[in-house]
């Protein structure tokens, strides 16, 4: 198995995301790696491997780039020559925590579409109180939405889930404003129709402040109001945290609290952080596409890539292209 990684792309590339091929490297044996960035940044943090390759390029798609003209006009960018190196078979799958649309759009141009897909979703898996964690699509691959699009990311979510989580028959859940089945939109309640006449373990509404309580394995919605919860979320959960900090470090008193359960503060935010669960995948390409956080540490990078590879030897892709086959029949 090969992974192609953008070495260039995120808020601490490339050091991070070298660090965090270096564990991954000695961990997964089975694993080949190709860094497609600046080789001399490259090497001042890479651990010697011959499973691991450098591909030299000055060229990068920065977080402000317009998207589809990037990834028209800078072709020797990090990120282009990475989903290439998938289209041509050079590579399984490509890893980046750069320029999220122009990931995507890397994704739809160059890794391509699986047929009958008619819109590729992201997907990150979001923590739950009970440690388990939920798969959540759309979130920011697009922006509106048709019903039969929502039950197309219901098929991908509840296969991903089977095959990388191990879940047996996942709960899918449609995010809504209320749990009757009348409550929504047009959106939403013809979606909920067609949901409860499929395939899927539809187990109905899920409203925003019950996805963390763990009803769910999977939940849809549209791009637009999967990536504004997506926000919420983090929003929230940054600023609880800093309350927490700013709370136990305002005096000796509540500085000795805090050293007693420190310990439980650390499990309370390791529950809570992303990085254990990888990155976004976008489902519906040919070939795994994964959208690492743009802020990703080592340890993100590592747990992205772990994922990568689970994604690539469950054949994720091409269960989907069946499904979508099967159903098409």
């Amino acid at each position: 198995m090969k992974i192609a990684i953008d070495a260039m792309g995120g808020d601490h590339a490339p050091k991070e995301i070298i660090l965090g091929v270096n564990k991954a490297a000695r961990d997964f044996s089975d694993t080949g790696f190709v860094l497609y960035g600046d080789q001399e940044q490259i090497r001042k943090h890479l651990q010697p491997s011959e499973r691991v390759t450098i591909v030299h390029t000055d060229e990068v798609i920065s977080p402000t780039d317009e998207p589809v003209r990037a990834v028209r006009r800078k072709k020797e960018a990090s990120m282009v020559k990475m989903a290439q190196a998938v289209a041509d078979g050079e590579a399984d799958a490509c890893i980046s925590a750069g320029n999220t649309g122009a990931l995507m759009t890397a994704g739809l141009f160059i890794v391509g579409r699986i047929k009958g897909i008619e819109r590729p979703a992201l997907a990150p898996t979001l923590p739950t109180l009970d440690g388990k964690g939920f798969l959540m699509l759309d979130l920011g691959a697009n922006a509106d939405a048709k019903p039969e699009h929502l039950l197309q990311y219901a098929f991908m979510g509840q296969i991903y889930a089977e095959k990388v989580r191990k879940i047996e028959k996942p709960r899918v859940a449609l995010l809504n404003i209320g749990s009757e089945s009348n409550k929504g939109n047009e959106l939403t309640k013809k979606t909920f129709d067609l949901l409860e006449g499929s395939d899927v373990n539809f187990v109905g509404n899920i409203e925003a402040r019950e996805l963390l309580e763990g009803h769910a394995d999977v939940v849809v919605t549209d791009g637009f109001t999967g990536n504004v919860v997506l926000k919420a979320i983090e929003g929230t959960a940054a600023s609880l945290f800093s309350m927490l900090k700013s709370t136990f470090t305002s005096s000796l008193k509540n500085k000795l609290a805090a050293g007693l359960i420190k310990s439980d503060l650390v499990e309370l935010k390791n529950k809570m952080d992303y990085s254990e669960y990888g990155g976004a995948a976008l489902f519906g390409l040919k070939s795994p596409v994964i959208k690492a956080h743009g802020s990703s540490n080592s340890n993100a990078v590592y747990h992205a890539i772990r994922q990568t590879r689970d994604i690539v030897m469950n054949d994720v892709a091409g269960t989907i292209k069946a499904a979508v086959a099967e159903q098409k029949e």
